[in-house]
């Protein structure tokens, strides 16, 4: 009788660790296989709709892996970022201050999801869309190629509040920054490797005129600017111009995903504070990543596509939690 009960017990508690880890695995797992049986072609959709996006809008990669970033650093990988006012969502992220005016490229990923939608209803979530966007976006410009994480959910919710201060702003000093990544738990290879995003894309003259004329109130400009490179924004960019003009993050080749935005470092090119800092900050861990980047496009791509991964996992909703949205723009049922 003994022996029989004890057979039971562990029988028992094997039946219910098999339960848990099914549950842990389900729950909080993400996969690059995730969709393989249920929208087998999602990948080639996302990649499809970013290549004929950027047929007419050089622009559209940079933006797209941009939205993906402020969405991650904003509780989690959850397309909270998409949410427009309505329903219940009394305040979207889009108005936030890193994003109004700023964030772009929702019609694309919109499009995406009504192509996804015909092809495999209710099955893939918005934020995995924003991951597979932004892989498609950077390999289509260049860059390295990943395997996408998958399996997220969409949010019920969205955070404008944290929007304003969990975002890495330009205008912010290394240390600021760095608390920032660390904060949702990158460290700073990450931290250089996603810097590395500014290989492509534009940066509106508002993100950076404090460095042209008045740095810290100094009255003269940011030092580490290069002098030739600051002649030019400050011709771009005239005092008391217009704020949401247009320059190029890389000067080099503005529209590829590269290692040059590290060489411009190295020479103090760096179109944002944020940018310089990196390299030109005394004494900091940063300099001697910069420098490996700069001198090696094969590490800077290994540690981007591993660093895009290490983002893409920040605090996913996953099994029963959140929804998949089946119009990006807002909560089902609303």
């Amino acid at each position: 009788m003994f022996s029989t009960n004890n057979t039971y017990y562990y029988s028992l508690v094997a039946t219910i660790l098999l339960v848990l880890t099914f549950v842990f695995c389900s729950e909080g797992q993400l996969s690059a296989s995730f969709y393989s049986s249920t929208c087998s072609n999602v990948s080639s959709i996302v990649r499809d709709s970013v290549q004929q996006a950027l047929t007419s809008d050089s622009r559209i990669a940079a933006s797209l892996i941009r939205l993906h970033f402020h969405d991650c650093f904003v509780d989690g990988c959850d397309a909270s970022i998409l949410l427009d006012v309505g329903g219940n969502i009394t305040q979207s992220e889009k108005n936030a201050a890193p994003n109004d005016n700023s964030v772009r490229g929702f019609d694309v990923v919109d499009s995406i999801k009504t192509t996804i939608e015909t092809s495999c209803p209710a099955v893939v979530s918005c934020a995995d869309i924003l991951a597979l966007a932004a892989e498609a976006s950077v390999s289509l410009s260049g860059g390295p190629s990943w395997n996408v994480l998958l399996g997220r959910k969409d949010s019920l919710t969205a955070n404008q509040a944290g929007a304003n201060t969990s975002i890495p702003s330009p205008f912010q000093s290394l240390a600021n920054i760095t608390s920032k990544f660390s904060d949702v738990g990158l460290d700073t290879t990450d931290l250089v490797a996603l810097s590395g995003a500014h290989s492509f894309g534009r940066a509106q003259c508002q993100f950076f005129s404090q460095r042209l004329f008045n740095f810290s109130g100094t009255g003269s400009p940011d030092p580490t600017l290069n002098s030739t490179y600051l002649a030019t924004l400050q011709q771009n960019c005239p005092q008391n111009g217009i704020g949401t003009t247009l320059n190029n993050l890389d000067p080099s080749t503005p529209d590829t995903f590269d290692n040059n935005y590290f060489t411009n470092l190295l020479i103090n090119q760096g179109l944002l504070q944020t940018d310089q800092e990196l390299f030109s900050t005394n004494g900091s861990s940063t300099i001697s990543i910069v420098n490996n980047f700069a001198n090696n496009q094969s590490a800077f791509f290994e540690a981007f596509a591993q660093s895009m991964i290490n983002m893409g996992n920040i605090s996913p909703l996953t099994g029963t939690q959140g929804e998949i949205r089946t119009d990006c723009k807002k909560v089902n049922g609303s």
